[in-house]
């Protein structure tokens, strides 16, 4: 960093409310000198002023006192300076096509009526792209809804799959590796995913956490996210929370300015943005694309789709490119535009936004009979003309390998790489060991829950009503055969409901889906970091409602075992919460959408309940079913607590004249029970009186078909259950979670 000068001053006031300090001058720290070279060689990259924004804080405070931060102002743009290692991103004849099924109209039906016919068809979105796009300068994909913006970034930002694309990408000459480009690049999705009750400064804090190596210290990477806050203009807004339709919080544009911070923390060298001005008001896009193009001049190369940019953003921008259905209609400066419609024979009025009229006149043409194929077919030899040479200009005078080293000399990859001879490992893929990644996940999640304590609340609260609930219908059972039928009802019911009360767990994942999606598509964590910090943050949340069910209506409905009889069945319990909430994560990584969840591990559940073993014995369940019984969840904590309750091969639950309960004989005088019971006994030859022992709680499992398993083997046999479904999550999330089109 020898090109910057010694002195930093600071001018103007700190950044307050809601003024933009990247063009306002008045509160911008600016580089005031130079070393005596008429001109800096490079670009000074982000990571290199925000350590000079450390430094500057260092030097005012004595490490002790905080300073007011401030922008720094850049009085150059990249594309100006002679840079010795430039990154230049050429695509060539980019062509990508999906099958799609072609519709039948159904005759009478109306327009609409439509249905699928066996015959496909090829539906092309990208036709033969090629163009470029260089360090320093921001290059626009433009076009109508349905003109192929979106799907030219994905291709660019290797979100398709590479079977299904054909073309070339390269960077700097030499072919771009799909490891390589996660590391090197970030993409900020058009919808703003971001958790609703962290607020700004906690949310780029998290983000410099996952993005930032161990060996940068904690008070470096606040410092980085403090020089941030203020470039992207959010200082008013440090300390808000994101919000949602439940929580008010920041505006639109500053929750867009905020996405678009959280990929650029560890200031990547190509970022790709899918529409980032779009719902946003004419001010606050003009914001975000200035963020963007101080992002390119800090050494980037910035490439975004755009639907319809304004007169001030088409002056931000440095390369355009139109598409009409997939097709290259106009590539290049924004200041040839006038030039190429007017030889095309449709000039540009004087005063008229010049990417207004492009685009209505792109309409108009798409739907003539011809379409835009005189358009692209004029495009085709305007460039033949204007760029006669058949390769790309200003060739870069280093390697990918070098020019990349170069940069990560400068600090402008702050991931933990170092120069290697291998281009590949040149940078790490993730920039911190697992145990780092769990720690800074489980910390996020549990900061977001704490301040939504209501999500905890209901459902501790539906733990503690339904435990209430059975505690009074199943107050003190006795030991008769009709307590015996309650026991087993109570237990069949009790164990059913921590499987369902686990339901809850399917919108958690859902909602962080897109952000897991976001954030490890571009290496930002490992999926088995995060599996398994959610694995553990989840134990505390069972435990408490483990104890509180099993407090509430083990002493209540009288139950047997005293202390060890209770902690048994609170690990029960426990296993259960347990078992459950893994199912329905593992459930949750598969199905999409909330509903749809529901309705699913409500049915599964309720097969499990019903081959659990207490609406039919094992031995009477049908030999072609019998395997759903050895899956369902509900049958082995269920068999725990009846052995539980019942192991005591000294407890009597039927005596005398009670076997006559719960049969037409029931109703008769107990003399008259006596009398039978003394005909029995001469019989059988056995001494039988009213007190005499007939079932045990041995007979009652036996009854039930409990006797091949033990009750602490159906407890380990449920953990087990859990950390199954734990691994089959961390699958979907390795299979389903790609985020490519194919």
């Amino acid at each position: 960093m020898s090109f910057l000068g010694s002195a930093i001053k600071s001018s103007g006031k700190p950044v307050t409310g809601d003024n933009f300090p990247l063009f306002n001058s008045s509160k911008q720290m600016e580089l005031q000198k130079y070393t005596k070279r008429a001109k800096p060689t490079v670009s000074p990259t982000l990571a290199e002023l925000l350590m000079h924004v450390d430094d500057a804080q260092n030097d005012a405070s004595g490490n002790n006192t905080p300073v007011d931060h401030r922008v720094l102002e850049l009085g150059y743009a990249c594309s100006s300076l002679p840079s010795s290692q430039p990154f230049v991103l050429s695509f060539n004849n980019l062509t990508y096509s999906v099958k799609v099924r072609k519709k039948l109209a159904l005759p009478f039906c109306g327009e609409g009526s439509k249905l699928d016919s066996n015959e496909i068809h090829s539906k092309i979105l990208l036709n033969d792209i090629s163009g470029e796009a260089r360090e320093g300068e921001i290059m626009a994909v433009l076009g109508a809804s349905g003109s192929g913006k979106s799907t030219l970034i994905d291709a660019l930002a290797n979100r398709i799959a590479k079977e299904s694309l054909k073309g070339s990408l390269t960077l700097n000459g030499e072919v771009l590796e799909s490891r390589l480009l996660r590391v090197i690049s970030a993409y900020v999705m058009q919808d703003d995913l971001l958790f609703p009750m962290l607020t700004v400064e906690e949310t780029l804090m998290f983000s410099a956490e996952f993005r930032l190596p161990r060996s940068l210290s904690k008070k470096k990477k606040k410092a980085r996210v403090q020089a941030l806050i203020d470039q992207l203009g959010l200082r008013s807004a440090a300390k808000t929370v994101i919000g949602d339709e439940g929580h008010r919080g920041v505006s639109g544009g500053e929750r867009r300015r905020v996405s678009i911070g959280i990929d650029i923390i560890h200031d990547p060298i190509v970022l790709f943005l899918d529409e980032p001005t779009s719902g946003l008001d004419s001010t606050s896009a003009f914001m975000v694309v200035k963020v963007l193009q101080r992002i390119a001049q800090s050494g980037s190369i910035v490439i975004m789709s755009v639907h319809q940019p304004s007169y001030r953003i088409l002056s931000l921008l440095d390369r355009l490119i139109f598409l009409s259905h997939g097709h290259t209609v106009y590539s290049g400066s924004p200041g040839n535009l006038p030039h190429f419609f007017a030889e095309f024979g449709h000039p540009i009025p004087e005063n008229e936004n010049r990417t207004e009229f492009a685009l209505d006149l792109i309409r108009e043409l798409e739907e003539t009979p011809g379409g835009t194929k005189s358009l692209v077919e004029f495009n085709t030899s305007w460039q033949a003309r204007k760029n006669p040479r058949s390769g790309f200009s200003c060739k870069p005078n280093l390697s990918l390998k070098d020019a990349i080293s170069a940069s990560i000399s400068r600090g402008k990859l702050v991931s933990g790489a170092t120069n290697d001879s291998n281009l590949t490992s040149s940078v790490p893929t993730f920039a911190n060991p697992f145990w780092i990644e769990m720690i800074v996940i489980a910390k996020r999640s549990m900061t977001n829950s704490k301040r939504m304590p209501e999500l905890f609340g209901i459902r501790l609260g539906a733990v503690l009503v339904t435990g209430i609930i059975l505690a009074t219908m199943f107050w003190k059972l006795d030991n008769s055969p009709k307590g015996i039928q309650e026991r087993l009802g109570f237990f069949a019911f009790a164990m059913s409901t921590t499987f369902y009360t686990c339901a809850e767990a399917i919108p958690v994942f859902l909602q962080e889906r897109y952000i897991f999606m976001r954030e490890t598509a571009y290496n930002a964590y490992r999926r088995s970091s995060y599996v398994l910090a959610h694995s553990l943050i989840s134990i505390p949340a069972l435990v408490v409602l483990s104890i509180s069910f099993a407090a509430t209506t083990f002493w209540a409905v009288g139950l047997a075992g005293g202390l060890s009889g209770f902690f048994f069945f609170f690990l029960t319990i426990f296993a259960s919460f347990w078992a459950g909430s893994s199912f329905v994560t593992f459930l949750s990584g598969i199905v999409a959408h909330v509903m749809l969840g529901f309705t699913v591990v409500v049915a599964i559940l309720a097969y499990f309940l019903l081959f659990s073993g207490f609406f039919i014995s094992r031995d009477r369940i049908p030999l072609y079913w019998i395997w759903f019984h050895y899956i369902s969840l509900v049958k082995y904590p269920y068999e725990a607590v009846l052995q539980n309750e019942f192991d005591d091969p000294t407890k009597c639950f039927v005596r005398g004249v009670q076997m006559f309960d719960n049969t037409p004989l029931g109703a008769v005088p107990v003399s008259l029970k006596l009398k039978l019971l003394q005909s029995m006994s001469s019989v059988l030859g056995v001494n039988i009186t009213g007190s005499t022992c007939v079932t045990t709680g041995r007979g009652i499992l036996v009854q039930q078909g409990i006797t091949d398993i033990s009750k602490w083997n159906c407890l380990w046999i449920i953990i087990a259950w859990g950390f199954l479904f734990r691994i089959l999550f961390y699958f979907t999330l390795l299979l389903g979670s790609k985020n490519k089109r194919r």
